[in-house]
């Protein structure tokens, strides 16, 4: 399979690694600008190799245009080229999409994040036919989303190769958690699509498996962790990624109690002192889930290698 660069292209992202899968901070129902940006500096500073900024996590379908633009532009802004930026521009309408990824190319966004429609359930015609519009009208990397827990519409193998075709779609987010998904793919296709994990609690085994790294809720919180996870798996040590992946389970566990970014903002909470607000039709977590996951977060307080400062869990508690 032969794919080239379209006429005038840049070369593609060095797209890897541990990539956090933003939260966006909300305070008094508005954009909170300071948490975002102290957020954004502190994945920076403890070696994130990414940023997805408006995508799910991101809460984006409660997002106003004037808000995703100022969240893209403020991720791009303290990033500084130093890692690739990430937008999420996918919805059900291939209209919004086209509009929404032209948008964040203009931004300076590395690479666009573009979800498998959802609710329409389209067919895999469907789906091959937004992503072939979407890629004829911007440049701009693609990374296609395939989560049909939250879509109701799945990737067939075959769509896949017919979409590996395009030759700015660059890779692939997975979050089946399926692991098969990436073991039953040709040698030649995952060779020449960047498979990226979207599922936390199987990215370790994602990445022994040929995947070259993960969108992660979980990174929000311990990005220094994950990030040296990823790295040893990369780098073969497979013994000292599956250490640390069992320090970090207990914390992956208690983020899927209830439906993301419910509590990965409480945890946040706790960690950074972000505020936990969630937008309608989301609501904050119960009280079960937050003592969950203060049991699940407060070993990381007192450990200096999660790049977490110490500090009382009772002081940010609500």
């Amino acid at each position: 399979m032969r794919i080239d660069l379209p006429e005038g292209g840049k070369p593609p992202p060095r797209i890897h690694g541990a990539i956090t899968a933003l939260v966006t901070p909300f305070k008094n129902g508005a954009l909170d600008h300071v948490g975002l940006m102290g957020l954004v500096e502190w994945q920076i500073r403890n070696g994130i190799a990414g940023l997805v900024a408006c995508g799910t996590t991101g809460e984006a379908p409660t997002l106003t245009e004037a808000e995703q633009t100022r969240i893209i532009s403020i991720c791009v802004e303290i990033a500084e080229g130093k890692l690739p930026i990430i937008a999420g521009t996918g919805t059900n309408s291939t209209e919004t999409t086209i509009a929404r990824t032209r948008r964040a190319a203009t931004l300076g966004a590395s690479a666009a994040l573009v979800v498998v429609p959802y609710y329409s359930k389209p067919t895999q015609e469907g789906i091959c036919r937004h992503f072939e519009a979407v890629a004829a009208s911007t440049d701009i990397p693609l990374i296609i989303y395939n989560v049909p827990s939250r879509t109701a519409a799945d990737l067939s193998p075959a769509t896949i190769e017919r979409l590996a075709k395009i030759p700015t779609v660059i890779g692939i987010k997975d979050a089946t958690g399926d692991i098969s998904r990436i073991v039953g793919l040709s040698p030649l296709l995952r060779n020449r699509l960047t498979m990226l994990s979207g599922h936390d609690a199987t990215a370790l085994a994602f990445a022994m498996v040929g995947g070259r790294g993960t969108i992660s809720v979980a990174s929000n919180v311990v990005p220094r962790l994950f990030s040296a996870m990823q790295q040893a798996a990369q780098a073969g040590n497979f013994d000292a990624a599956l250490a640390l992946q069992h320090r970090l389970r207990p914390l992956m566990r208690a983020l899927e109690l209830e439906t993301n970014p419910v509590p990965v903002k409480y945890a946040l909470h706790l960690m950074r002192g972000l505020d936990p607000e969630v937008r309608l039709p989301l609501v904050p977590a119960e009280e079960a889930t937050k003592a969950a996951i203060r049991a699940a977060v407060e070993p990381f307080l007192k450990d200096p290698m999660s790049g977490c400062k110490a500090r009382s869990l009772v002081r940010f508690d609500i």
